[in-house]
């Protein structure tokens, strides 16, 4: 896709999907309440209605609240599924948070801090973990926000679809130098990264 994942689009659809229903029915209610205050003041109604249970305004309270929920939850999980299913030909990089730095370590094992250089046109899986205290990659332009804890293995994966350089920020307070955890991501021409892998 041009400028833009598929994992990043579902992220996107689920989230404009949820936003939506929830400002309709923001505007629904609001307008319900105003309306009832009004049709059933009591200059209009001097005497209270006995009014008891109906059956289909129940049922229908009852349905679409459900419908709602449950295709929420199906665009939710649909987005969720896209940052976790990983393509078997991505790249493999390891993630290593510490205060007050990220650190990348390549299949060669080259090691860098501060910067991940991916190749364009390739699946990106990121193999994260930490160090000292509790960590999260964020990378902003790619939706991803992934918890960095010590002792434990977690991932999420991109797909690097243009050249371009991207904020890498750490989205769990760590420390007094939390606001300094900061990298880059560089996606550059397949060629350009084989020689920068190959750079001492």
């Amino acid at each position: 896709m041009n400028g833009i994942t598929d994992s990043v689009a579902r992220v996107d659809a689920a989230f404009l999907y949820i936003l939506g229903i929830s400002l309709a029915l923001l505007v629904f209610v609001t307008v319900l309440m105003i309306y009832f205050a009004i049709r059933y003041s009591r200059s209009r109604n001097p005497e209270p209605a006995d009014i008891r249970g109906n059956w289909l305004l129940e049922t229908i309270w009852t349905v679409i609240p459900t419908v709602l929920v449950m295709s929420m939850f199906y665009f939710g999980w649909q987005s969720y599924l896209g940052l976790r299913e990983v393509p078997d030909d991505a790249n493999e990089i390891q993630v290593i948070g510490q205060q007050f730095s990220w650190i990348f370590i390549y299949p060669n094992e080259k090691v860098v801090e501060t910067e991940l250089v991916v190749p364009q046109g390739n699946a990106i899986k990121l193999n994260i973990t930490a160090e000292d205290v509790n960590h999260s990659l964020f990378i902003p332009a790619f939706r991803i926000k992934m918890d960095a804890v010590p002792g434990m293995d977690t991932y999420t994966w991109f797909f690097a679809d243009e050249v371009g350089q991207f904020d890498i920020l750490c989205a769990e307070y760590c420390g007094v130098e939390h606001s300094a955890m900061t990298a880059l991501l560089r996606i550059v021409p397949d060629v350009e990264y084989q020689a920068w892998l190959l750079e001492e």
